[in-house]
């Protein structure tokens, strides 16, 4: 079954010229379907980078972000050792 997806002019201009490379480099003439399922194997085969990549968020966290979270802390002045959150945890 073969379905149309749309694309814009710069990916088809993308496409064309890996296309274009496979031929020059690897001198095997693919068609844009075949390259297309090529790369869709792969992003699927890492597909949580590809999830990642859509992240609206970015690692590590920006200044801003940083100072954000750090003006949502405060010392209480109490000094808490590794026992005292253990104890806090486990009981």
């Amino acid at each position: 079954m073969t379905t149309a997806v749309k694309v814009d002019d710069e990916a088809k201009a993308r496409l064309e010229e890996l296309q274009a490379e496979i031929r020059l480099e690897a001198g095997k003439k693919v068609t844009q379907q075949e390259l297309l399922s090529r790369l869709i194997d792969d992003a699927y085969q890492s597909r949580q980078d590809v999830v990642d990549s859509f992240r609206e968020s970015t690692v590590p966290a920006s200044e801003e972000e940083i100072d954000a979270f750090l003006d949502g802390t405060f010392d209480s002045g109490v000094e808490t050792d590794e026992e005292d959150i253990d104890d806090i945890l486990y009981g």
